[in-house]
């Protein structure tokens, strides 16, 4: 059996003394890549197998580069039309066609190129659920044998379980060092944003944008937040303020009111694109390209230079409190819809029926903002049938789509006394 990551067999020619260079850098691009530990577990697992059936495994990077091959080794020499080397690089590729290399999918395929078939199934890293690289068994076989696909898909799984217990191990590690701190000062970050600790309610989500370290950023609930190197990780801490910041808030993105935006004791009342933008980017406080604002506003019609046109309007009227590269908001803000955010995580419907006065920019049809406005009416609604008193029922019904909601209504017109005029309310709205 030969065992290599590029061709090192002493019989093989196919590499010769004007590719040292390029076989240098492959060499390089191995040891670097995440899944250089995990080589011998997938040799463990494939390359016996592979030797004994006249195949070969090959291990490929994102792009399709080869890491590592191992087998038979009358395959390993053979320069069939579907084992390609890469002209730029001096690395081999599994290639469809002679003048076409393939990189990895995200999905397991079996495939039949010319005389090669080739099994193959994808690595994803636990960390960041990008495909880290590919898995596969290739030979000349014009039929490969049906349980292959399933063999490589379960070491391709097994390479995935190595990698989340390693990544928990080090999260671990992180933990602990960061509750030696004692009282838990910020919130605790894995070095790919992954949020690890300090966000008992999970507002934040699971991961995070990261800025540059130093740089203040604004998080979901309108919190102002600097990035600190910590350990392996970061922690976002409260950002001190030398100087009183320009405040931004934003009013009247609930129900039927009219958007308007404060800076200081400057009113702007806004245009529903104006409002649009604000509150895309204060629901993505890590900042959007111009193209990904589009996206969100317009879908696949949307035209970035439209954005960047609003955009400076915007800028013109609100100063410094948008940032450029990507858009974001620079400015600690309040929202209503960020208070509302916060407030569905909290055991208190009360407060939640006191600052829902309806659904998010209900004329908007972004569709980036009917996704939040859909999801807002959801967890709401569904709070409130739980935890909700008459009076927060009540309160819920008074907006646009409370008014006809059946399920609220009856459990008004069944829970309020008779004599409540709420409670007729309910049932004429209910007969009508």
């Amino acid at each position: 059996m030969v065992t290599t990551g590029l061709r090192t067999d002493p019989q093989d020619t196919s590499l010769d003394r004007e590719n040292t260079h390029e076989i240098g850098n492959a060499h390089d691009l191995r040891e670097v890549h995440p899944l250089q530990s995990l080589l011998p577990l997938l040799a463990q697992s494939l390359a016996h197998i592979a030797d004994e059936s006249a195949h070969m495994m090959v291990v490929t990077d994102a792009d399709g580069r080869v890491l590592w091959r191992d087998g038979n080794p009358g395959v390993l020499r053979d320069d069939s039309p579907g084992v390609l080397r890469d002209g730029n690089s001096g690395v081999l590729r599994v290639a469809t066609e002679p003048d076409r290399t393939e990189p990895c999918t995200d999905r397991p395929l079996m495939r039949v190129l010319h005389v090669q078939s080739r099994s193959a199934a994808p690595i994803i890293d636990p960390d960041t659920d990008r495909v880290l690289g590919c898995v596969d068994i290739s030979g000349t076989a014009r039929s490969p044998h049906p349980a292959t696909v399933a063999l490589v898909c379960a070491t391709a799984k097994l390479a995935e379980t190595q990698l989340a217990l390693r990544m928990h191990e080090r999260d671990e590690r992180l933990r602990r060092r960061y509750e030696a701190l004692g009282g838990h000062p910020g919130i605790l970050l894995s070095p790919t944003g992954r949020v690890l600790s300090g966000d008992p309610l999970g507002t934040l989500g699971e991961r995070l944008p990261l800025p540059a370290p130093g740089e203040r950023m604004i998080l979901r609930d309108g919190r102002f937040v600097l990035l600190e190197p910590f350990s392996d990780g970061y922690l976002l801490r409260a950002a001190p303020l030398t100087s009183a910041p320009t405040h931004l808030r934003l009013r009247g993105f609930l129900g039927e009111g009219s958007p308007t935006a404060l800076v200081g004791e400057h009113r702007l009342p806004l245009s529903l694109r104006h409002a649009e933008i604000l509150a895309l980017l204060a629901l993505h406080p890590g900042g959007l390209s111009a193209e990904q604002l589009s996206f969100h506003l317009y879908g696949d019609d949307g035209n970035p230079v439209t954005i960047r046109v609003e955009i400076h309007r915007l800028r013109a009227e609100l100063g410094d409190t948008i940032g450029a590269r990507p858009y974001r908001l620079t400015s600690p803000i309040e929202a209503d819809f960020l208070e509302l955010r916060g407030l569905l995580a909290s055991p208190d419907p009360a407060s939640l029926a006191r600052v829902y006065a309806g659904p998010l920019l209900p004329r908007s049809e972004s569709p980036e903002i009917r996704r939040e406005r859909d999801e807002f009416e959801v967890q709401v609604r569904t709070c409130l049938l739980l935890r909700g008193s008459p009076d927060d029922l009540w309160a819920y019904a008074q907006t646009s789509g409370g008014r006809e909601d059946f399920e609220i209504l009856q459990r008004l017109a069944t829970t309020l006394p008779a004599t409540d005029h709420r409670a007729a309310a309910a049932q004429a709205r209910l007969r009508a």
